[in-house]
């Protein structure tokens, strides 16, 4: 099964919610599903018919010939009216919509054309329904707003359809997001040191644990420090991956010194000639300034084998936070110089949104983004496919 594939059939939270509500938005402005009402028939005689911009208006009692109507295949009008003989000269009058029933390219083609979709017109008042249901989706103000601007620039008046805006919605996504989908630099440093930070229950360890086994499959050599030492599990965890894998992972006891631990890993991977060491840390809260503060240690530590480590350091980001993703990612900026983003458990979310935002308005790489628990579940980013899965759309 392709990611995009997986992506699209497990981000349906966020999609299911976004294709609903465009189709409503939709159906909620929509009286006809055709682009513009066809002429009307004209009335029976009796009636003062209305005068046509050119001509002047007939003698009582005249003859009335209506101007031809446009062809259509978009929608059927009501049975038309039989026209009056037209004289010799008079040229042939143009198909009616009614005419066209089942459609001109269904009768050419021998078949009936299928039920046209509704549209509807794009004014301001959808503008705004598309804003809340963007916002809705933790996609942000700021950046709704920049999407829904760039979908109605030239757009202003024109009927669309639920599928057309889906497909314009996709395109200003992933403009958003392009500049952003980078993977993961590798460095001539030996070993290159990845810090992988983030709240508790992020999925920093089983992230760590997919991406060494990615890299081994890809013929480097890499070491796993698990720099968690205050939960039991997590250094488990680690060493089920790393047995999986066949990469060597550094533990500690129980409550030891975290930034020791990291210290010793390097000698130990410079020692072994490692391409990657990948370091663990526990999840803390951006609000415990003290769990904050053992991690700038870490980094200062780190820094005194080698001044320019940590080479790359990660945060990782649960989709299922929503629009707290974005705090958590300005606090350990701060503290860590986080250079990339991983987003996980987009599976399990209807606010998949989030990552524009956090596109839109950091501008930080996003390396890879996880759907779920097994290896291949974690892949690098790709804004076209993201986009399109995001909004509900095939490839």
């Amino acid at each position: 099964m392709s990611f995009f594939k997986k992506l699209k059939d497990r981000l349906t939270r966020s999609s299911s919610k976004l294709e609903e509500g465009l189709d409503a938005i939709v159906e909620d402005g929509t009286s006809d599903p055709g682009p513009d009402p066809a002429p009307v028939a004209a009335p029976p005689a009796s009636s003062s018919p209305p005068a046509a911009p050119t001509t002047a208006a007939p003698a009582p009692g005249s003859e009335i010939v209506p101007p031809p109507a446009p062809t259509s295949i978009v929608r059927s009008a009501p049975a038309p009216v039989p026209d009056p003989v037209a004289p010799p000269s008079a040229p042939p009058a143009q198909p009616s919509e009614a005419d066209a029933k089942p459609g001109l390219l269904g009768r050419l083609m021998g078949r009936a054309a299928p039920e046209a979709a509704p549209r509807r017109i794009l004014d301001d008042d959808m503008l705004e329904q598309l804003e809340e249901l963007l916002i809705a989706s933790d996609m942000g103000v700021e950046t709704a707003l920049r999407v829904t601007a760039n979908l109605a620039e030239g757009r202003m008046g024109r009927k669309l359809s639920s599928e057309e805006i889906k497909r314009l919605m996709a395109t200003e996504i992933a403009r958003i997001m392009d500049p952003v989908a980078k993977p993961m630099p590798l460095t001539p440093q030996r070993p290159q040191v990845v810090l992988v930070v983030g709240v508790n229950g992020s999925g920093k360890t089983t992230t760590i644990g997919k991406l060494a086994s990615q890299f081994k499959a890809a013929g480097k050599s890499v070491v796993i420090a698990a720099g968690d030492t205050f939960r039991a599990a997590a250094v488990e965890q680690l060493q089920v991956w790393g047995d999986r894998a066949g990469v060597p992972v550094m533990v500690a006891p129980q409550g030891s010194d975290p930034a020791s631990l990291a210290f010793e890993a390097m000698t130990k991977a410079e020692a072994d000639g490692a391409d990657l060491l990948l370091i663990d840390t526990a999840g803390r809260l951006s609000n415990r300034a003290d769990l904050m503060e053992e991690l700038a240690k870490i980094v200062r530590v780190i820094r005194k084998k080698d001044p320019t480590a940590p080479h790359n350091t990660l945060l990782v980001l649960d989709a299922t936070t929503g629009q707290n993703a974005l705090t958590q990612v300005e606090v350990f900026k701060k503290l860590s110089d986080v250079s990339g983003l991983v987003m996980t458990k987009l599976d399990g979310t209807a606010k998949g949104g989030v990552l524009v935002a956090l596109a839109d308005r950091f501008g930080l790489p996003i390396h890879a983004i996880g759907v779920g628990e097994q290896i291949d579940d974690l892949d690098a980013f790709d804004p076209e496919e993201f986009a399109a899965a995001l909004v509900g759309l095939e490839a």
